[in-house]
């Protein structure tokens, strides 16, 4: 009897915390319903559908993604090293235990320490994003392994509060609101559900309550049967609203991006409470404020679309948006990273902008804070690049037609690795006013032929070259004889004055 009443006592304070946490909880949702009542916005479809796509953002054209965090000590693999080191079945399983030792010794919690972030300097951060010509910035403020990048409330498990022991998402907000650029988030709490479920199928640490906070709730992703999505609870849905909508708060975020698990049935109506409480928001702090969702999360015009590792083929009417990662094996920093090149990210660039889309390109800084150099040398190539042609990006708007050319485009997720690459012959339109660029996506040789400019136009230059051009309108379109030395690198924008 003695032995159960010390077992008792030995969990009642996590029991009092663990109550404290939900008052708090229900707290914060009851102020976000509250929000709503008063706004413009309400958690309905036919509401959030009268949502417009702020003019920054339409401008804006390219922003930069961060995933950053504590996967990044362990630098293995990829992203989702937290998930797969408790997989048997996976090659991360067998790293970690020769790596590391066992689950039940060494635990994901365990790289916590590690993450120390040292050199990290949200200054540098910002001046280079800016010298890339990125607009807007979006750093993961929690990815799936449930540890957040942000001072939480809701969490001892945080960044303020372990590991680097500093705001890292407050700390970037303000360096990058000080360059000039816009600022945004990403959430990926809600695959947090089930994302070290299996630990639990053998002896490890996420089987140990005094660790419940972090790995919990750890519930199956599938249902018994395998056919279907398990679907969270309603504490756990108060859970991610509460968390999600304190982001809101304490950074003002003029975008959110959302990865793909929010599609689930039971999150419909958290999904539509958030959307306008974000969107009330903004009204509140007179900003455009951006959603970003996957898949059908959200209807077409009540958020903003968002295709992972890859594009569309043709022209959307809506706005859209691209987010794709410099490095092709992971998201966040591993050693051995292969990377992409400038001139494919300057031609993806220009093809969604075509497209009415927008580029979201991912870096994975290493856990102590610093930017691989190879990837700051891409951001500042692209930059480079814009510094010449950015007229013909920045501020524009889709043509007639978004391109012509025998290259075809992939369209959908996942696509990255098997496009195939653009020639001279590839040519993407945008334009301003009365002003078409017609940006050929690699340089065409001795001659310049534009199917889809049928009138004859006033002008035609080429940015960056300081010599004039020759053409003549022909039967065919417009034909403009080029340079005998290529005067730039990776794509080649026209000015066509109507």
């Amino acid at each position: 009897m003695r032995a159960n009443r010390f077992a008792i006592l030995l969990l009642l304070p996590g029991l009092f915390a663990a109550d404290a946490l939900q008052d708090k909880v229900k707290s914060a949702v009851a102020r976000v319903d509250a929000t709503i009542a008063k706004g413009p916005f309400q958690p309905n479809w036919p509401s959030l559908e009268k949502y417009e796509v702020p003019e920054w953002y339409k401008d804006a054209k390219f922003g930069i993604f961060i995933h950053w965090g504590v996967y990044s000590v362990p630098a293995f693999a990829n992203e989702w090293y937290p998930r797969n080191m408790y997989n048997a079945k996976d090659p991360v399983f067998a790293h970690h235990v020769a790596a590391f030792g066992p689950q039940s010794k060494f635990g994901y919690k365990d790289f916590i320490p590690r993450f120390k972030a040292e050199k990290y300097n949200p200054d540098a951060w910002a001046d280079l994003f800016r010298r890339a010509g990125a607009k807007f910035v979006v750093p993961v403020a929690e990815h799936h392994d449930g540890f957040a990048m942000y001072d939480s409330s809701f969490s001892d498990w945080c960044a303020a509060k372990m590991g680097p022991k500093r705001d890292l998402i407050g700390d970037l907000a303000k360096s990058v609101r000080k360059s000039g650029l816009h600022f945004g988030v990403s959430s990926h709490r809600a695959e947090h559900f089930w994302f070290f479920d299996q630990g639990r199928t053998f002896d490890s640490d996420v089987r140990d309550p005094k660790y419940a906070a972090f790995y919990g709730p750890a519930k199956p992703q599938k249902t018994p049967d395998g056919k279907a999505e398990n679907q969270p609870d309603t504490e756990y849905l108060n859970d991610w609203l509460a968390r999600t909508s304190e982001i809101v708060d304490k950074y003002q975020p003029e975008l959110v991006w959302f990865d793909w698990w929010i599609e689930q049935k039971t999150f419909e109506p958290y999904r539509q409470r958030f959307a306008a409480y974000y969107y009330d928001k903004g009204a509140e702090w007179k900003r455009g404020v951006v959603l970003n969702y996957k898949n059908k999360s959200y209807p077409d015009k009540a958020a903003v679309l968002d295709i992972e590792r890859g594009k569309l083929d043709a022209m959307r009417k809506e706005v859209w948006q691209t987010d794709t990662s410099i490095g092709l094996k992971s998201w966040g920093y591993i050693d051995g990273e292969e990377f992409r090149t400038p001139d494919s990210l300057v031609d993806d660039l220009v093809d969604i902008v075509s497209k009415n889309g927008v580029l979201l390109l991912n870096i994975g800084p290493r856990s102590d804070g610093v930017i691989p150099e190879q990837a700051q040398r891409i951001l500042v190539e692209m930059g480079d690049w814009l510094k010449v042609n950015g007229e013909a990006i920045y501020g524009t708007r889709p043509w007639k037609t978004f391109g012509e050319g025998p290259t075809q485009v992939l369209t959908g997720g996942f696509t990255d690795r098997k496009q195939k690459p653009f020639t001279g012959q590839d040519i993407r339109f945008t334009s301003k006013g009365n002003t078409v660029y017609a940006i050929a996506l690699d340089w065409p040789g001795a001659q310049l032929k534009v199917k889809s400019v049928t009138a004859k136009p006033k002008s035609v230059e080429l940015l960056g070259y300081g010599g004039k051009l020759t053409w003549k309108q022909t039967a065919e379109g417009l034909a403009v004889d080029l340079p005998a030395k290529n005067p730039g690198k990776f794509a080649y924008a026209f000015r066509i004055t109507m």
